[in-house]
């Protein structure tokens, strides 16, 4: 074969293999594959709202209440125990896990109630589900969203009043301008606020309530016990059954996953699973009451639990549970209430074994389940004492997909993808911020904890009446007269011991380092 001839036959080649190669591109468009070759995974990301640390059997043995699913899912993956959410209530904890970005910088600290908003998420903000969407994932959101969304009355004026009046100014047949669907979800079925305390019950489809809240709700219809109090008498709509929403939102992620590998196999989908267990009220379905010996929260628990087991279920059943990465958390520590009637009525510690309760900046307030399990990556029934928070998994995720994350996002996200991978056990964070509903903040340095603050930071155990009945369990401030709080966790993990004064040179260096943090803008390094 002369020269000639071995040049054309070899382009004829090349050609026919670039045709081949596009045509079977084409013929599989929602494959989507890591930069080694292997398929990325489906992520599934579980948040459970007010589950205190205690709550759950494999972190707590103790616990008066049976979570089979939960320890199941610690035993095929990896718990952390030193994981944290990134604010001690809801909304600014949902803000920074879907943004890697601590909510403080928004100024905002407290929560979102009624038809409250705008969207905290910045239009331009890069988002989780933007982010994995940019990827080729599918993206959806089913339940409690609360990060606010924009509401207009019938004249086209935002509407700002939050209580129930704001509720019943809503054009219903407008639609919403900055909800999920805007912040990178492809789908969107939920709630815009807490889902069964707030003065709007109603569910939100897309950008849409479908069914409108019609009437103001019958509270003598709301079942009657310690754990159900806490429910406003707001407007409800004809479809809102408050025993029945996590049933719903489960109900809606798993038509979602079985629609998603019946029409998109070969494509990964992102899912966002936000419950309203176990918030307050207690209100578990019919057929989990009397489920266990821990009255109507325990049996919310087991309810919770249940949910967590349904969809790992249908992972299983659909043949896609070892290409799912599955993430379980909670967006804060246990409410007051909960703890203070679970202790007195079931001898049940929810914050076990932390100091404090949801709104404190002291442990019991941030310090969560989180539970990781990604089978052929993750090795089973494996421990982490890695310091993380919640703002980590955005950029976990980054990795996983190979994003690069620009500088304007994450700031305070890091990437924990060698610890789930177990390749590197050296510590990834130097340091963790967190923030109280009041905006007072906290720095994590290993075994040191510097609060910028004296008290709880968030709840006021002598004043407001929930919680003054907390007082018995409160304890004194061994060092009253200093500004703020210093605790060696790994010598007093209940921090029983202000330090401040004892170690001035440790506390100027964490409020240096704090101070920096919070003029800078980020807590994570610089990635360009």
């Amino acid at each position: 074969m002369n020269k000639q001839n071995y040049t054309k036959d070899t382009l004829l080649t090349l050609l026919l293999f670039m045709v081949t190669g596009f045509s079977l591109l084409h013929a599989r468009p929602h494959k989507v594959s890591h930069k080694r070759g292997k398929q990325l995974p489906n992520i599934l990301f579980i948040l459970a709202d007010d589950l205190g640390y205690g709550d759950v059997a494999c972190y707590n043995p103790e616990s008066k209440i049976p979570t089979p699913h939960l320890d199941k899912l610690a035993r095929d993956g990896m718990l952390f125990t030193d994981a944290h959410s990134p604010s001690t209530v809801c909304t600014p904890t949902r803000y920074s896990i879907l943004t890697g970005r601590m909510a403080f910088r928004t100024g905002m600290g407290s929560v979102f109630v009624g038809v409250g908003g705008p969207c905290l998420i910045e239009k331009d903000r890069l988002t989780l589900g933007q982010m994995l969407r940019d990827k080729g994932y599918t993206t959806a959101c089913f339940g409690k969203w609360h990060i606010g969304m924009t509401f207009f009355d019938k004249e086209g004026n935002r509407i700002k009043d939050r209580s129930v009046k704001g509720v019943q100014q809503v054009d219903y047949s407008r639609a919403i301008p900055d909800g999920p669907i805007h912040r990178g979800f492809d789908r969107f079925y939920g709630t815009v606020s807490c889902p069964t305390t707030d003065w709007l019950y109603a569910y939100v489809d897309g950008d849409r309530i479908p069914v409108p809240p019609t009437k103001l709700l019958d509270l003598s219809k709301i079942p009657d016990h310690p754990y159900s109090s806490d429910c406003r008498r707001g407007m409800v709509a004809d479809n809102f059954k408050h025993e029945e929403v996590d049933l719903v939102f489960l109900d809606k992620s798993k038509d979602f996953i079985e629609a998603h590998v019946k029409t998109s196999p070969g494509r990964p989908f992102f899912l966002y699973h936000s419950m309203q267990a176990v918030h307050l009220p207690s209100l578990a379905a019919d057929q989990f009451k009397g489920k266990t010996k821990a009255g109507p929260h325990g049996d919310f628990i087991f309810e919770m639990d249940y949910v967590v087991g349904e969809l790992l279920k249908t992972l299983d059943r659909l043949g896609i549970a070892d290409n799912t990465l599955v993430f379980f958390a909670s967006d804060n520590g246990p409410e007051v209430p909960t703890v203070l009637n679970m202790r007195k009525a079931h001898k049940h510690d929810g914050a076990r074994p932390w100091r404090g309760v949801k709104r404190d900046q002291w442990e019991g307030g941030h310090r969560t389940p989180f539970i990781v399990r990604w089978p052929g990556k993750v090795k089973a029934g494996t421990t982490s004492d890695q310091i993380t928070s919640l703002t980590d998994v955005m950029a976990t995720c980054a990795a996983i997909v190979d994003a690069k994350l620009p500088d304007n996002a994450a700031e305070d996200s890091y990437n924990m993808l060698p610890v789930l991978l177990g390749v590197d056990d050296k510590p990834v964070r130097k340091y963790m911020l967190q923030q109280t509903n009041k905006l007072a903040m906290s720095i994590r340095d290993g075994k040191w904890k510097y609060l910028d603050h004296q008290g709880s930071g968030g709840n006021d155990y002598n004043r407001n009446r929930i919680t003054w009945s907390m007082k018995p369990y409160a304890l004194k401030d061994t060092d009253p007269d200093a500004p703020g709080q210093l605790y060696n966790l790994e010598t007093d993990p209940g921090e029983t011991k202000n330090l401040y004064s004892k170690y001035p040179e440790i506390v100027k260096k964490l409020k240096t380092q704090l101070d920096s943090f919070k003029s800078s803008g980020r807590s994570a390094p610089l990635r360009q």
